[in-house]
């Protein structure tokens, strides 16, 4: 919609990962030196982990841009959520081998074959676990089995690990001693700080072909980080919306003021009711509104008025019959009848 309105080729800030638009970032720029550094090692593990939007599969997809495909034969599992033998179907699958109804050793048996075809052709084989932090502690074993494949002088595998912060705890756990002494190095990828960020901004917008229009004010790079923290998919959502904004309300530039209505609308859609009430005709979950609230407080107190109501008609009956058998008169009359 924005696109051709600020005469850009593309969209600038798209949710999903693109190597187009790697920006590189002290912190990006020293996670892409480990990886290449475990690249040139040739072996163990390289481990990188960050918060939720940090970059990583970006980062991972700009790595994968600048191989040798002559040398090095990469494949990415992203589903982890899974236990471990659907973890080596997963590999399996990654790597463009059978894996549907094979038992755990001849997945385990292909794949060493697979790796020693590609040893042959003087290709190494590149495994990348992203969303590593669900992996379970019997997975996670399962893949450093993997590592034990290797030709009388080098191994056949190489696997690089990417989680988030929570990773590193699975890592440090006494499970996890014969995996730690395999990772040759590890790097935590934390958010970009202000400057960073408006650089961040800039080389999205240039790259999607961005002529200065629309402009943002210093302020409004300073909203911005406030809000995302420095976070490059929090960024990337929030600008999308401010584009979107501008392109609705025809604006040409961009202060904090705009940014800050723009953040004030997403925390309005993400707000939660207080409570919710099932209505006679309601569906479950329906927010309470002030005529549905109204109602239900006066049906409370239409029940607590009845039940006064029917206390209070004991109690009188109980009066008479404690007040007729208290009256000499009255118990006369019955005994002459």
């Amino acid at each position: 919609m924005y696109s051709s309105f600020y005469g850009f080729r593309v969209k600038p800030f798209q949710l999903k990962p693109d190597p187009n638009f790697f920006f590189g970032s002290k912190g990006h720029k020293r996670a892409m030196a480990y990886l290449e550094y475990g690249l040139a090692q040739g072996e163990g593990f390289i481990v990188i982990t960050g918060e939720v939007g940090a970059g990583k599969t970006t980062l991972v997809r700009h790595l994968f841009r600048k191989l040798d495909s002559e040398k090095i034969l990469p494949a990415q599992v992203v589903n982890t959520d899974l236990d471990s033998g659907d973890t080596l179907r997963m590999v399996s699958a990654a790597f463009g081998l059978p894996y549907e109804n094979l038992s755990k050793a001849s997945l385990l048996i292909g794949l060493e074959q697979f790796f020693r075809q590609c040893d042959q052709q003087g290709k190494r084989s590149l495994l990348v676990v992203d969303e590593a932090q669900n992996l379970s502690p019997r997975t996670v074993e399962e893949l450093r089995m993997l590592s034990n494949f290797q030709t009388d002088d080098r191994p056949l595998l190489q696997t690089f690990l990417l989680g988030q912060p929570e990773f590193r705890e699975t890592l440090m756990s006494r499970d996890m001693q014969q995996l730690r002494q395999r990772v040759i190095a590890t790097y935590h990828l934390g958010p970009m700080d202000l400057a960073e960020t408006q650089s961040y901004i800039e080389h999205r917008l240039t790259t999607a072909g961005w002529q200065g229009n629309p402009s943002f004010d210093e302020d409004a790079f300073g909203a911005i980080y406030d809000y995302t923290a420095g976070i490059p998919r929090k960024i990337n959502g929030l600008c999308d919306r401010l584009l979107l904004m501008g392109y609705l309300e025809k604006l040409h530039s961009f202060s904090s003021a705009e940014v800050n209505e723009v953040i004030r609308d997403i925390q309005q859609e993400f707000d939660v009711p207080a409570a919710t009430v099932r209505m006679p005709g309601d569906s479950p979950g329906t927010p309470v509104s002030e005529s549905s609230e109204s109602l239900l407080k006066m049906e409370n107190t239409d029940n607590r008025l009845a039940r006064l109501e029917e206390s209070v008609v004991s109690l009188l009956e109980l009066l008479k019959q404690i007040l007729s058998l208290s009256d000499p008169g009255k118990k006369l009359k019955k005994d002459k009848i």
